[in-house]
């Protein structure tokens, strides 16, 4: 029996052991409570469901060992300077080994610096402004396009509507993205045939557009283009109702996707005109979730709403960490980091690979709310459906 039990031990010695290395562990400062919490969701939501379909894959290829992923969310609370000092902790204290970004251009401008000075990569997908990414940074990465194309593909669809609009009435709240969004809009005004009757910025705690809506209704413009936060769009299109401010045309940043923002204004949101880098299509593939419609009903099926461009474009940043990571064989964060750089793939998202400053370049297309329900507009390919054109006067509805 001795010698039995010799034996044994010395077959236990000379089977391969198996490793179980730590996890990949990723940290977000995100909003999941607070003003922006209605998007912060999506990325609280969207980067847990990606980890968890990448571990049940079977997780990352580091050299010899497959790793699972593990996420550490912290509620920043909509405060961008405790969103900071959160990402501090995560990399000092915490010790992550990479990062995810939070929702809103003002919040990855302030926490890209932390990622910066610590050498430790961020792909984010909640923050477009080109001040971003105009700074020379190396470790920040983003998967929104340029905040300042945001309305190109709108006055694109413009030039081919009759009667095109002529004057047009340009608002934007004083954030990083809106203002980016406003300086790209008014250089592309510039080269069109097109006249800027308006062009007024806001604080982006504002909740009264009186003032600039009867500013608006004197000047009788033909197209408003309004870069904003939901909340803020929600109360311009309510008060321009009361005011009976009646254009042609208006066309927001944000919101319009959105089935919560439909939902809010009734039959009131029909027209409106906005953008989005991503639509739920079947021929958008990918490998851990087969297709981006097949995506967005796992997505609604798990979440209990349905998901829009923040929560593919969330899910493409842990997508790309991935695609780096075994491309590096090695979690050597400067080593990821050059290897972000040199990613290229198609995702459910769309083609994941980022230009020199480290954004991604993705065609708009622009969506109007018809009858309730999201209709695809105008795209890179041109007409996609037919556009609700002129809008209404609000007692003609």
């Amino acid at each position: 029996m001795k010698s039995l039990s010799f034996l044994c031990a010395m077959v236990a010695l000379l089977l391969p052991v198996p490793v179980f290395a730590a996890p990949i562990e990723f940290g977000a400062s995100v909003q999941l409570t607070g003003q922006f919490a209605n998007t912060g969701r999506y990325y609280g939501d969207a980067y847990r469901f990606a980890v968890d379909k990448i571990n049940a894959a079977g997780g990352v290829k580091v050299g010899k060992n497959r790793e699972k992923l593990s996420l550490k969310i912290l509620d920043n609370q909509s405060d961008v300077n405790l969103s900071v000092r959160q990402y501090v902790q995560l990399v000092s204290q915490d010790k992550v080994n990479f990062l995810l970004g939070p929702f809103a251009s003002d919040f990855a401008l302030a926490d890209s610096a932390i990622s910066e000075k610590y050498s430790v990569p961020m792909i984010q997908g909640g923050g477009a402004s080109d001040q971003i990414f105009s700074r020379g940074y190396k470790y920040i990465f983003g998967t929104l396009p340029p905040a300042s194309d945001y309305f190109q593909s709108t006055l694109d669809l413009m030039g081919q509507l009759k009667p095109a609009p002529k004057t047009i009435a340009l608002l934007y709240a004083d954030d990083a993205f809106d203002v980016s969004v406003a300086d790209g809009t008014r250089k592309a005004i510039g080269k069109a045939s097109l006249k800027i009757a308006v062009d007024q910025r806001y604080s982006s705690k504002a909740s009264d557009f009186n003032s600039i809506l009867s500013l608006i209704k004197s000047q009788d413009v033909d197209a408003i283009l309004v870069a904003g936060h939901e909340t803020e769009i929600l109360n311009f299109i309510r008060q321009a109702k009361t005011l009976n401010v009646n254009p042609k045309l208006y066309s927001f940043t944000v919101g319009v996707p959105s089935a919560d923002f439909r939902a809010a204004l009734g039959q009131d949101a029909n027209y409106a005109f906005g953008m989005t880098s991503w639509v739920p299509s079947p021929a958008f593939k990918d490998d851990y979730f087969g297709n981006a419609e097949q995506f967005a009903t796992e997505y609604q099926k798990r979440f209990g709403y349905e998901p829009d461009y923040h929560a593919a474009s969330a899910v493409a940043d842990v997508e790309a960490f991935v695609k780096a990571i075994e491309s590096a064989n090695t979690l050597d964060p400067a080593k990821v980091r050059d290897a972000i750089a040199k990613v290229d793939f198609d995702s459910l998202y769309g083609r994941i690979r980022f230009n020199a400053a480290g954004q991604i370049s993705l065609p708009q297309t622009v969506v109007q709310i018809q009858k309730g329900k999201l209709a695809p507009i105008y795209g890179p390919k041109g007409l996609i459906e037919k556009p609700l054109y002129p809008m209404p006067a609000w007692g003609k509805r």
